[in-house]
C-alpha cells in the first residue's frame, strides 16, 4: 500500500513539474525512448534524392570547364596558356557522379555538416599530344545546416556556410602516366578550379541544397529541430 501511495505522489509531482515548465514556455527535452530512429539516414536519403532529382548531374556535366580554364589561363605561362588562348584544347565533361554523402554534428550539437562528394571525368584533347586524355576529378562541398524559426513560428532547416576545401580537390589522369604537357594542364586546372568563383559549381550546388531543404518532410524537420535546439547528439558519423 505504501509503494502504491508513493507512486501516486511521484506521478503527481511529475505532472506538476511538466505543467510548470510548459507554463514558463520552456521546451521539454525529448525522452531518449521517444527520439525517432535513423534521423540521420532519413536526412541523407532525402538530400541525395533531392540532389539527383534537381539535376545535379546535369549541372556538373554542363559546367563550363573550358571557359574556366581560359579565364584562369590569362595568367598561365608557357605552352598550356598559349594553347588555351588560341582554342587549341578541346575539353568535354563526362561521367558526372554524386558519391555517398557524409553527415556530422557540430561539437555543441546545434548544427549539422553535410559533405557532398562530387566526381566527374574531364576529357582533354590537344593536337600536340593527341588524346583524348581522361582526367578524374573529385571535389567535396561542405554544407552547414542550421535551424531557424520562420514568421509563422515553424522551424526550418537552412544552409549556413557552404564551402569547398581546396585540399579536397583531386585531379588525376585515368590513362596511366600522362605526358608532361598533360601533367602541366592538370597542375593548371587544379590551381584554377581551386579559385573558381562561388557562383559556379559551388554556388549552384548550395542553392540546390537550400531548395531541397525547403521541401523536406515536415515531420523530419520537426524531429531534427527538436534535437538540434537543445544540442542533443543523434548523429554518429555517417
Amino acid at each position: 500500500m505504501f509503494q502504491i501511495r508513493g507512486l501516486i505522489v511521484f506521478c503527481g509531482l511529475l505532472a506538476q513539474t511538466k505543467a510548470l515548465l510548459e507554463g514558463e514556455g520552456l521546451p521539454l527535452l525529448p525522452a531518449l525512448s521517444s527520439i525517432p530512429t535513423d534521423l540521420a539516414g532519413s536526412l541523407i536519403s532525402a538530400l541525395t534524392n533531392g540532389l539527383l532529382s534537381g539535376d545535379l548531374l546535369g549541372i556538373l556535366k554542363n559546367c563550363p570547364i573550358l571557359d574556366i580554364l581560359k579565364a584562369g589561363g590569362d595568367n598561365s605561362n608557357g605552352l598550356v596558356g598559349d594553347l588555351l588562348q588560341n582554342n587549341l584544347i578541346e575539353v568535354k565533361v563526362t561521367d558526372p557522379r554524386l558519391l555517398e554523402l557524409g553527415l556530422v554534428q557540430s561539437p555543441d550539437g546545434h548544427r549539422l555538416y553535410v559533405t557532398i562528394p562530387l566526381g566527374l571525368v574531364i576529357n582533354v584533347k590537344m593536337p600536340i599530344v593527341g588524346g583524348p586524355w581522361r582526367l578524374n576529378v573529385k571535389l567535396n562541398i561542405t554544407v552547414e545546416l542550421l535551424v531557424v524559426k520562420d514568421d509563422q513560428g515553424k522551424f526550418r532547416l537552412i544552409v549556413g556556410d557552404c564551402t569547398h576545401s581546396p585540399g579536397s580537390l583531386k585531379i588525376s589522369p585515368l590513362d596511366g602516366i600522362a605526358p608532361p604537357l598533360i601533367q602541366s594542364l592538370v597542375d593548371s586546372l587544379t590551381g584554377i578550379v581551386n579559385n573558381v568563383p562561388s557562383e559556379l559549381i559551388q554556388g549552384k550546388v548550395c542553392a540546390l541544397v537550400n531548395e531541397i531543404l525547403s521541401h523536406l518532410d515536415v515531420t523530419l524537420v520537426h524531429n531534427i529541430a527538436n534535437l538540434l535546439i537543445p544540442g542533443l547528439k543523434f548523429v554518429i558519423k555517417v
